[in-house]
């Protein structure tokens, strides 16, 4: 039993952390122009959440200006940032936990 609640608090931990990642980079990154769930200069990650898929956000994110056209977006491309791979896949784990928010 008590490897078993041990267990537990490592995963529990792990999926926070993982969260908690997400949102410092969408404080640090995103906060400017995105909100969780209101729009306000850019749309919000909860309306991005129910119209792409995983793979969409992160080419987005990645090369924000190759793709807006695509995605039949008609205002200002979105700044890209360097991010590392371990930032962009944080951020969009976030934004996804924003979907139907």
């Amino acid at each position: 039993m008590k490897i078993f609640i041990l267990f537990l608090s490592i995963f529990s931990y792990t999926l926070s952390a993982n969260n908690l990642d997400g949102k410092k980079v969408f404080e640090t990154y995103c906060w400017g122009c995105h909100h969780q769930t209101a729009t306000s200069f850019g749309i919000s990650f909860s309306e991005i959440a129910s119209k792409r898929t995983k793979d969409e956000i992160k080419a987005y994110i990645i090369s924000p200006k190759s793709m807006y056209k695509s995605f039949g977006y008609k205002r200002t491309v979105m700044t890209q940032f360097e991010l590392t791979d371990k930032e962009i896949d944080s951020i969009v784990k976030y934004i996804l936990l924003q979907k139907g928010k």
